[in-house]
């Protein structure tokens, strides 16, 4: 089952389970899917879903850190129940050890290692990790690597 009909099937269980919160969510992202396929005229296939899902996740964190820093838990609070919803459609997470190892086999790959490299490396980092990392906590890694 692709993620796209899992996240459609989902939307149908919190329908009938009276689940206002969770429809919300779900809805607004099928919303966000919706526009970029009609945007591109394209049928998404799961890295793109996840690539959507990744998004609204960030949308998320910045808006609780906005709501906290102007006092509003109440509405911080409501951006965290979306947030782990979301989350609940991206890929598990890479764990460090699998970070290193991507890192150390996209080097290998670009060729003559230096500051020159850093957007091969990336570019192969990115694809492999791509909703499973914080590609901009990976990148400073990959800095570093590479400075070596």
């Amino acid at each position: 089952m692709s993620l796209k009909q899992r996240i459609q099937d989902d939307m149908k269980t919190a329908m009938k389970a009276r689940d206002q919160d969770r429809l919300l969510t779900i809805r607004m992202l099928l919303a966000a899917m919706k526009q970029k396929e009609v945007d591109e005229r394209v049928e998404l296939d799961d890295a793109a879903v996840v690539a959507i899902t990744d998004k609204l996740v960030k949308q998320r964190k910045d808006s609780i850190e906005a709501y906290l820093s102007a006092g509003r838990k109440d509405l911080a609070d409501k951006e965290q129940a979306e947030m782990i919803i979301l989350q609940g459609y991206m890929p598990k997470a890479a764990d460090p050890s699998e970070i290193e190892a991507v890192i150390e086999q996209a080097v290998r790959d670009a060729g003559p290692i230096g500051p020159a490299a850093m957007g091969k490396v990336m570019a192969q980092v990115k694809a492999a990790l791509a909703g499973r990392a914080d590609l901009s906590a990976v990148s400073q890694q990959v800095k570093a690597r590479l400075s070596r």
